[in-house]
Parts: structure tokens; C-alpha cells; sequence
């Protein structure tokens, strides 16, 4: 398939600035691939979905505050941090993109707060916009982690067009985040409440964590018309023994497997066998699905409504069938859905 082929037209206006005021009160498409028929619900209605022993795998990832705003020596030039990932903790070594990037060379120092209480020298130059940051701070590490945090802020995509605020911190995460190390929110699992999940729980319904660490690669724009030629970032995963026996044991008694949102299936299908079972896991991938593709794990598929030309997209049109899911989407801007990371979900079966 060609990159052109996941082009639409958003109207600017469907994109949500904000979350719903309650998480599970978000609108719901149900996709269903076997009769083509599309419904419009709630979604807290995924629950009249699932029965007993059925598994819903969710990714357990936390989002730090990873965008932060400081200014160049000398110039006082201003100069946006986005923290990738943390190479050295002993050294206090960042993976970092700057911008403007051009703007900085290797022994640059950059100030951040209002009383420059955080300081970092540029120490690598590795791609055209990444940088390798050495933030030069005495004391311990856990002290260090606060002060960087401190400094930092809530990393909405840039499509959500404004200032971040105080609520952001709290629902640009899942409910059950608990391993720190994303930058990016796993956001079909952002639609799960608390009594939403004690309610599937009553029913009988087994949960799965998986962890997918979500780095920008999910937001880097594919450049290249020929898709077999896009290459995905590379983000950490981790499958435990526990979460490969529950998913395991459910498709080995015909129950129904739900991956919530486009990481939890990628992390799914890059840790499969070739019978089809999930194997424990701990590494990398830079797995990237786009159709025609055979899926091995998962049944079902939660997923939000994603931007034209994303990688996103041409994963759910992978799992949903291509003239499916683009009719779908063409419903979906009719009928006024909210898209991207604080929009509304689909449920395809």
C-alpha cells in the first residue's frame, strides 16, 4: 500500500483541544468486521462486549513530563528540550530533539527555570534534530529527577493546539500507568475509569499489562510513498511470564483477546510464536504494521481515531480491513466524532 492511500480531509474542528469530562463517557464506533456493520455507542457500553475470561491487554506505560523550555548561554536564544530517553544515570545523559536545531553545537550550555537552577551542556550531535544532553547537576539522583521534572512539562502532541494546563497532567495518562518511561500516552486506554474497570473485573473479565515505553516515532511523519521502505523508531517493550500465560490461556479456551490501543498490539505481535502464542519478553521493536498484514493475537481492537498519513491509522486499517475502516472514518467525520489523543474511541470486532 502507498502512503497516499491514508489520506483524508480532517476538518481542523474535530480534533479535541480536551478530554471528556468524564473518561468513559467519550462516544464509541463498533466496527464489526464480519458483517460491516458500524453502531454508535458510549463507550463505557465495551463492558456488554466481554464476558467471563475474556482478556483485555492494556499498556501499563507512564508519561513524564517530557517537554521542557530553557535558553541558550551567551544569546539567551530560547530553546525547546524534548527528553527522549535517559542513556546514563550515573552521567545524568539525556537522548534529546532540540528546536531550533540548527541553533546548537556540541559544548552549547543550556538554562532552564527562571533562575537557570538547571543546567545542561550539549555532548552529541547524533541526527539532524537529536542531541545528547549532559545535565551538570550535584546531588543525588533522586533529587536530580525532581528537579528535572520540575522543569518540565506535560508532552501533548502538537496538534493539540494550546497551553498546557493542570488537568493535563492528570489525564494525558491511563488510570493504571505505573511504569514511568513514555512520552507519548497510550491514549485508547485513557478512556478506562476506575468503575469501568471494577466493572469489567465483576464480570469475570481478565486483565493483561503489557509495558510499550511510546517514544515519537508514533508521531514522525513516514516521508517515503512506498511503506515497505518507512522504518519505526525502535521502543522498549516488556511481556511478563504472568501477562504471556493470561493471554495464552484465553486463546487456548476460545476467549475473546481485546488489544487496547495500536501499541498494545504491536507489542502483541512482536513477541509471537510462530503457533501463534505470545512468549515473555523483555528488548525492542520497531515493528511496523500496515495492511495487508496477518494478525496472530488479538480478536478485538480498541483504538482512538487517528490523524491522516499516521502510522496509527495504517495499523487500525491493518486489523479493520482498508475500505472498512475508511468508511468508518468517513462516518465518523459526519457524524461530528471527536479525533486524535483526547478524542473518541472505536471498538473493532
Amino acid at each position: 500500500m502507498k502512503l497516499s492511500q491514508f489520506q483524508y480531509t480532517l476538518p481542523e474542528e474535530l480534533i479535541a483541544l480536551n478530554p471528556t469530562s468524564n473518561r468513559d463517557e467519550s462516544r464509541l464506533m463498533v466496527v464489526d468486521r464480519a458483517s460491516g456493520k458500524i453502531e454508535h455507542k458510549t463507550f463505557k457500553d465495551v463492558l456488554s462486549y466481554y464476558n467471563e475470561e475474556d482478556v483485555m491487554v492494556f499498556n501499563n506505560t507512564k508519561v513524564f513530563p517530557a517537554r521542557l523550555y530553557g535558553n541558550k548561554e551567551k544569546t539567551g536564544a530560547k530553546i525547546e528540550v524534548f527528553l527522549l530517553r535517559e542513556l546514563n544515570q550515573e552521567q545524568r545523559l539525556w537522548d534529546v530533539l532540540v528546536d531550533p536545531a540548527r541553533k546548537i553545537r556540541i559544548g552549547n550550555k543550556l538554562y532552564f527555570g527562571e533562575d537557570n537552577s538547571l543546567v545542561a551542556e550539549v555532548i552529541d550531535n547524533t541526527t539532524s534534530r537529536g542531541r545528547t544532553l549532559r545535565f551538570l547537576f550535584d546531588g543525588p539522583y533522586e533529587d536530580f529527577k525532581k528537579t528535572l521534572y520540575a522543569h518540565g512539562e506535560t508532552p501533548l502532541p502538537r496538534f493539540i493546539n494550546r497551553e498546557v494546563n493542570d488537568e493535563d497532567r492528570e489525564r494525558y495518562q491511563t488510570i493504571y500507568a505505573k511504569h514511568e518511561g513514555a512520552v507519548a500516552a497510550p491514549t485508547a486506554g485513557m478512556h478506562f475509569s476506575r468503575e469501568l474497570m471494577k466493572r469489567l473485573e465483576i464480570r469475570g473479565v481478565d486483565f493483561g499489562f503489557i509495558t510499550l515505553h511510546v517514544g515519537l516515532g508514533n508521531f514522525r511523519t513516514v516521508e517515503v510513498e512506498d511503506l515497505t521502505k518507512h522504518k519505526m523508531d525502535s521502543e522498549q517493550i516488556i511481556i511478563t511470564d504472568n501477562t504471556a500465560e493470561t493471554i495464552n490461556s484465553a486463546k487456548e479456551n476460545g476467549k475473546k483477546i481485546c488489544a487496547v490501543g495500536t501499541t498494545v498490539m504491536r507489542t502483541l505481535e512482536s513477541s509471537v510464536s510462530t503457533n501463534g502464542m505470545i512468549k515473555p519478553f523483555s528488548g525492542w521493536t520497531n515493528k511496523f504494521i500496515f495492511p495487508p498484514y496477518e494478525f496472530s493475537v488479538a480478536d478485538n481492537m480498541i483504538s482512538n481515531f487517528h490523524l491522516p498519513l499516521s502510522t496509527l491509522l495504517m495499523m487500525v486499517s491493518a486489523f479493520g480491513g482498508y475500505d472498512l475502516i475508511k468508511e468508518a472514518y468517513q462516518i465518523a467525520i459526519k457524524e461530528k466524532y471527536r479525533f486524535g489523543t483526547y478524542g473518541d474511541a472505536m471498538l473493532i470486532l
